[in-house]
C-alpha cells in the first residue's frame, strides 16, 4: 500500500494538545502508525553525558499517531484527506481531496 504521509510533507495537527500546529514530517514509523513532526509533541529527555554530548535536559519531538495529523492542501493551505490517481505515464501520485491538487511532483 502506498503511504499517505511521507517524510518532508507539510502536516497540520488535528487532535491533541498541539492541535492547530503545522510542521514538516521528520520521520515516519509505519510499524507503529506514528510520525515525528517538527516542533510538535515536544518532550524533555534527560541525557547522560557521553563523549559526543554534554548531557542534561534535551528538548525533542515525540512521535504522534498518524490519525492526529492531516496533510496540508498545497492550494488552500487547509487540512485535506489524501487520494491516489494514476497518470498517463503510469505513475501513481497522491492527490489532495479538498482541491484535487497533485501532491507528488
Amino acid at each position: 500500500m502506498a503511504a499517505k504521509v511521507k517524510k518532508g510533507d507539510q502536516v497540520i495537527v488535528i487532535a491533541g494538545k498541539d492541535k492547530g500546529k503545522k510542521g514538516e514530517v521528520l520521520r515516519v514509523i509505519p510499524a507503529e502508525s506514528r510520525v515525528v513532526v517538527q516542533g510538535v509533541g515536544m518532550i524533555t529527555k534527560h541525557t547522560r553525558p557521553s563523549m559526543s554530548s554534554q548531557g542534561g535536559l534535551e528538548k525533542r519531538e515525540a512521535a504522534i499517531h498518524l490519525s492526529n495529523v492531516s496533510l496540508v492542501d498545497p492550494k488552500t493551505d487547509k487540512p485535506t484527506r489524501v487520494g491516489f490517481k494514476i497518470l498517463q505515464d503510469g505513475r501513481k501520485v497522491r492527490v489532495a481531496r479538498r482541491s484535487g491538487e497533485q501532491i507528488d511532483r
